[in-house]
């Protein structure tokens, strides 16, 4: 089929939004029209070539969308379901999926790094030419074929254009805090970056009962969008030391940092910021190459540094809870929605206010 996706050639150049050819679904594969999809800074990691891709690609990887077809094999999904497409696939057989961490499943990071779906092939085409997948999902476009365990599915009543955002940056941020860290009600917790990641994980933090929620930015207006959302201190790093103040608030560190934005000087910083066997949670992506030095000593102290995969979530039991918890009121993931945009053409202006911190987060609407 004929359709409109936006198409990456270049490393730092524009994306094209262009027609290409999208192949029926195969084997347990899902044909989804995409409704939503969020525009994620990780996007912006490919873009800028911080990551390695495959090209040319069609990115996009926070979609939600309507299943309408089936192919072969798919046995939990039915056209007309209402599902989230997410970055990190389960294949549901190796040792991280059997053990309950879906999310480090050994296979999904395999199939990105080649651009393929996880049936090692690929469905999209310009002319002749193939087109690789991003995060095995490919959302900045019309429709998406995707492996059923990709495609989440959930309430008919949810409003796509919103929980969009569970497909990678909010589920990040919600459960790096919930999940990876294991904040209980009462304990401190620092977040460092109030981009999407960050300001979930702000709105989890407050949902678990945090007892000193800080948040810490270098923009104003983040760090007021943070406040909105339940935290009780602010820091703008730019103009005063975030250690130092968040040592402070606490009386000696915070119980639990957790890093949203992929600076390994940020992540040192967070780090520092906790109590003697205090943990600290990397969520950020990082430029690929990039080197954290901490100070030794302070393992010695307890401290643990741990990473974070997609917030460390089983995606077919989450997702459809945080989807509930904000139809309830209770995770006003709506909140991080500060744009709208209306199709793929105006794709390269919302990557550029991502970019430049003018939004929160944008959603592309299909």
């Amino acid at each position: 089929m004929k359709m409109k996706a936006a198409v990456l050639y270049e490393i730092g150049k524009p994306v094209k939004v262009e027609e290409v050819t999208l192949d029926e679904p195969q084997a347990n594969e899902v044909l989804v029209k995409v409704a939503a999809t969020g525009v994620c800074h990780t996007d912006l990691h490919f873009i800028k070539g911080d990551m390695p891709q495959p090209l040319p690609v069609v990115l996009g990887h926070e979609g939600a969308g309507v299943v309408e077809k089936v192919g072969p094999g798919v046995a939990t999904l039915k056209p007309g379901d209402h599902v989230i497409m997410m970055v990190a696939y389960s294949c549901g057989k190796c040792r991280y999926c059997v053990s309950g961490k879906p999310a480090m499943c050994a296979e999904w990071l395999g199939y990105h790094m080649m651009g393929t779906l996880p049936s090692m092939t690929k469905r999209l085409k310009r002319g002749d030419q193939e087109l690789n997948h991003f995060f095995s999902q490919s959302s900045f476009a019309q429709y998406a074929v995707v492996h059923e365990r990709t495609a989440i599915k959930i309430r008919e009543d949810a409003p796509l254009d919103v929980v969009c955002l569970l497909g990678c940056g909010t589920s990040t941020g919600v459960g790096a805090v919930l999940n990876t860290a294991g904040l209980r009600a009462g304990e401190s917790i620092a977040i460092f970056g109030c981009g999407g990641v960050g300001l979930s994980a702000v709105m989890a933090a407050k949902l678990a009962g945090a007892g000193k929620l800080i948040a810490v930015d270098t923009v104003d207006l983040k760090l007021q969008k943070a406040k909105e959302l339940g935290a009780d201190y602010v820091i703008n790093a730019a103009q005063e030391n975030p250690q130092q103040r968040i040592m402070e608030i606490t009386g000696g560190g915070a119980d639990y940092s957790v890093e949203c934005i992929g600076n390994v000087n940020v992540m040192a910083q967070a780090f520092s910021s906790i109590q003697n066997a205090g943990k600290c949670v990397v969520a950020g992506m990082a430029p690929l190459g990039a080197m954290l030095t901490i100070a030794p000593y302070e393992l010695l102290l307890g401290k643990t540094i741990l990473g974070c995969v997609q917030g460390d979530i089983r995606a077919s039991i989450d997702i459809p809870k945080y989807v509930d918890l904000f139809m309830a009121g209770k995770l006003p993931i709506d909140k991080l929605v500060t744009k709208r945009i209306k199709g793929l053409e105006h794709i390269n202006e919302a990557l550029d206010d991502l970019e430049h911190g003018k939004v929160a987060r944008a959603v592309i609407q299909l």
